[in-house]
């Protein structure tokens, strides 16, 4: 899975935001704030990544134990799922 074509992360007022670029706008109007974990794990997804890759690139930066990860990554991939902003390619 990866991130849909025409969403960007940007730094607005000094909160990560999301927003629809091109003709991506026209279906989503929508802004959405991520804290510094859904940043982070945004930024991978630009690329194919699999939940089991999200939750080790969480291990690897963040002190934080498996379960914690695991489960931050499904909640994380839920909500962008929700909003279709997820290529399962």
């Amino acid at each position: 899975m990866k991130i849909r074509n025409g969403f960007m992360l940007r730094k607005v007022g000094g909160q990560n935001v999301v927003v629809a670029v091109g003709a991506a706008s026209r279906d989503f109007n929508g802004i959405i704030k991520l804290n510094e974990t859904g940043a982070f794990l945004w930024e991978l997804l630009k690329s194919e990544r699999t939940p089991e890759e999200l939750t080790e690139a969480l291990l690897a930066e963040y002190d934080i134990d498996r379960e914690t990860a695991s489960a931050d990554v499904e909640t994380f991939v839920e909500r962008l799922s929700r909003a279709e902003l997820l290529d399962r390619g």
